[in-house]
């Protein structure tokens, strides 16, 4: 059952040096708007690499789209281009001023590939884990207490619900561990 719809985000642009900056801005305030800070860095690193290489080598023309989408374990990022060539990891030399793009791309991600777009383009993406804690972000949850053994009020049991709104389905977490409600025991040391 999915708990979390996917989200997503498309822009479409040239691909020229001026405009990566602004997509690298783009990319990195919806990723603050789905909670997903930890990621920021290697998702603007590897939409550079992957603009630069549509500016560099892509033909007819430097269109392109950049994707962003939210799944539930993975954020997936892929740049759309109008060139039917797929890309080749290179083998740079220590001293070559470029040619790791995809070789970064490939480091920093957990995944990534490139298939032809029908006739006239291809798709270059890349995945990254996302946090187990963005899955269910902690303004989303509220602690409820209930109630332990009748026989003994000293404890009392705590769990966090998730509210139900929307789509989501209201899932309870499992318990906490009973806490005593008086006075906390102190462990006494034999001296022997």
């Amino acid at each position: 059952m999915i708990t979390h719809p996917s989200r997503h985000c498309a822009v479409e642009l040239q691909a020229l040096p001026s405009r990566i900056g602004q997509v690298r801005r783009i990319v990195s305030a919806q990723l603050r708007y789905w909670h997903m800070d930890s990621l920021i860095d290697r998702a603007s690193l590897g939409v550079t690499e992957l603009l630069s290489n549509v500016h560099r080598h892509a033909l007819p023309d430097k269109t392109c789209t950049v994707e962003i989408e939210l799944l539930l374990d993975r954020l997936k990022v892929s740049v759309r281009d109008h060139d039917p060539r797929l890309p080749v990891v290179a083998d740079a030399s220590p001293l070559a001023t470029c040619g790791r793009g995809l070789a970064m791309v490939a480091a920093m991600s957990e995944s990534w590939g490139a298939v032809p777009d029908g006739a006239s383009g291809k798709i270059v993406w890349f995945t990254l884990p996302t946090p187990a804690a963005a899955a269910a972000p902690a303004w989303d949850r509220r602690p409820r207490i209930t109630a332990g053994e009748p026989a003994d009020h000293r404890f009392a049991e705590v769990a966090l619900v998730e509210r139900t709104t929307g789509d989501r389905h209201s899932e309870r977490a499992p318990p906490r561990s009973a806490v005593p409600a008086g006075r906390p025991r102190i462990a006494e040391r034999s001296a022997g």
